[in-house]
């Protein structure tokens, strides 16, 4: 029996543990309590063509139209495409998704998709209703759990992934072995100042596969969600309100987003956070209005509480009531594009290593991920690589080979020509993690240019995080990741998607590719320790 260690307890993790427990021995280990990851804040919904107006080539056009170009087509082809039956499985689970009064399920439109095709749990609460069914089915196995246990590092064994290295309850270190593991770990939305994410994304499982050399790719393009509630913690305003018809309005009561793009309010994200930017800048940086006072009118007192019940509580809680009036709100990080570069099953360029969910990089969301795609790339994508678990014994050694064969168009950078200023004399400065969450948000935020990017890939070469704690393992993953995107952002020199170069705003098709990163591409990143 192969022992697969999971990491991670979003529905990715949950998913692969759930379908790899059946055949084989599966450890999961989260550094929070089982039931804490992005999953569980997930408001909008989960996007696939189940209606008989919709299609997979649709949602399939829909994807390949967000992603500027740089989609992987064998990719979103499998997500539009199982995407339906593994919906259809979620609900098997127990998920109990929204219904309509005719017992049909309900269904939300959001920007960038040609029909309504996203359906949703709770109103606005869909990644909790999944996560409270993901794990009563996993709590139901027989499955070892390790919670409150931090991984500090991946286990190579002649090149092979063999465990983890992680940092227990009360900082005991302990090391789990494997046969395969899985990381299913997340984003790391605690790179910047403002961010939708809670505070486990840091990014851990992505920046222990780049120590332990596996190829990352795509890590340049951030997304920036549009509408995050300008208060503190920047609670998200699901885009599903815009898609049910609320309005961005500037600080005159004006409606922007025509002027900036023909689909207004339901452009792609990337489009709408960077209207919302400009308005901003046009009145001295203070946020805009949403105006979801119209949806009250229109379908009659007590819709916005129905429909949206977990916004219209954080708008109360903040002492705002967006029944009667519009709600200030402003861009924040959201999610990651790039990842640990996998193929079609999870199989990273690592042997004995995989990874799911948006610590994964399949190639799927291009430059920018088109609405409630996350939810669904991370329960298809996981799915595959649980049943890609059952050929570890046997052909796991050729995984390397099968990645590298795959025909995805990736160039990797063997070196960075970057004229990086080298570490200041004497010992390097250890940073608070807020000066690397303010650094990032400056400098690699919606807008970057060449000036700024070389200057903050100066300033991460000066830093280096020490100590074995948490808190400590935490912030040395950040700043290793925050190096990373740096350095990308600066190697990109054009505009596309969610990345936006203001001295290069253009989109060059000699830029249409990806770019992959391995530990000894750039020279201000050879010192990280393995």
């Amino acid at each position: 029996m192969v022992r697969v260690v999971v990491v991670g307890t979003g529905i990715a993790g949950l998913i692969t543990a759930y379908r790899a427990s059946a055949r084989h021995e599966v450890v999961l280990v989260t550094k929070a309590e089982l039931a804490e990851s992005n999953t569980k804040y997930a408001q909008g919904g989960i996007a696939a063509a189940l209606f008989p107006d919709d299609s997979a080539a649709s949602h399939i056009a829909d994807t390949l139209r967000a992603g500027a170009g740089l989609c992987d087509p064998a990719a979103v082809e499998i997500l539009c495409t199982e995407g339906p039956q593994r919906v259809r499985d979620l609900i098997a689970l127990g998920v109990e998704f929204d219904r309509a009064a005719d017992g049909e399920l309900a269904r939300g439109h959001e920007a960038a998709h040609s029909n309504r095709r996203v359906i949703h749990a709770g109103g606005d609460a869909t990644g909790l209703a999944i996560e409270v069914a993901l794990l009563r089915a996993v709590r139901a196995l027989a499955v070892e759990v390790h919670e409150h246990t931090l991984m500090r590092d991946l286990v190579l064994d002649g090149g092979r992934v063999v465990g983890i290295d992680v940092l227990g309850p009360g900082g005991v270190p302990a090391r789990i072995a494997a046969d395969a593991v899985v990381l299913a770990s997340g984003g790391a939305g605690q790179l910047y100042r403002h961010t939708t994410n809670p505070g486990v994304t840091t990014g851990d499982g992505v920046a222990a596969a780049w120590r332990a050399g596996a190829e990352l790719a795509d890590v340049e393009f951030y997304q920036f969600h549009p509408t995050a509630l300008a208060v503190s913690g920047s609670p998200l305003v699901s885009e599903a309100v815009r898609g049910e018809g609320a309005v961005l309005l500037d600080a005159a009561g004006r409606r922007f987003m025509f002027d900036v793009h023909p689909d207004g309010e339901l452009a792609p994200r990337d489009v709408v956070a960077r209207g919302i930017a400009a308005a901003m800048s046009a009145q001295d940086g203070n946020p805009v209005l949403l105006d979801a006072t119209g949806l009250e009118r229109e379908h009659g007192a007590g819709f916005l509480a129905e429909r949206f019940p977990s916004i219209t509580r954080v708008t109360r809680e903040h002492g705002l009531d967006w029944t009667v009036e519009p709600v200030p709100v402003t861009p924040a990080a959201h999610y990651w594009m790039g990842g640990i570069r996998t193929d079609l099953d999870g199989r990273t360029s690592l042997p004995g290593l995989y990874a799911v969910g948006e610590a994964a990089c399949t190639g799927v969301h291009g430059a920018n991920r088109l609405a409630s795609n996350s939810l669904l790339e991370s329960l298809v994508f996981a799915w595959r690589a649980a049943d890609a678990l059952d050929a570890v014994e046997v052909v796991e050694e050729r995984a390397a080979e099968r990645h590298a064969s795959r025909d995805h168009a990736l160039t990797v950078v063997e070196g960075a020509d970057l004229e990086t200023r080298p570490p200041a004399a004497g010992a390097p400065r250890s940073p608070a993690r807020a000066e690397i969450q303010e650094l990032m948000w400056r400098a690699v935020g919606l807008e970057r240019d060449e000036t700024t990017l070389r200057a903050a890939v100066g300033t991460l070469a000066d830093w280096e995080v020490r100590g074995e704690s948490f808190t400590a393992l935490e912030d040395r993953n950040l700043l290793d990741l925050a190096r990373i995107v740096t350095h990308a952002a600066l190697v990109r020199e054009e505009s596309r998607g969610a990345h936006d170069r203001t001295d290069h705003p253009e989109t060059r098709d000699a830029w249409a590719h990806s770019l992959g990163w391995r530990l000894a591409a750039v020279p201000a990143l050879e010192g990280v320790p393995a």
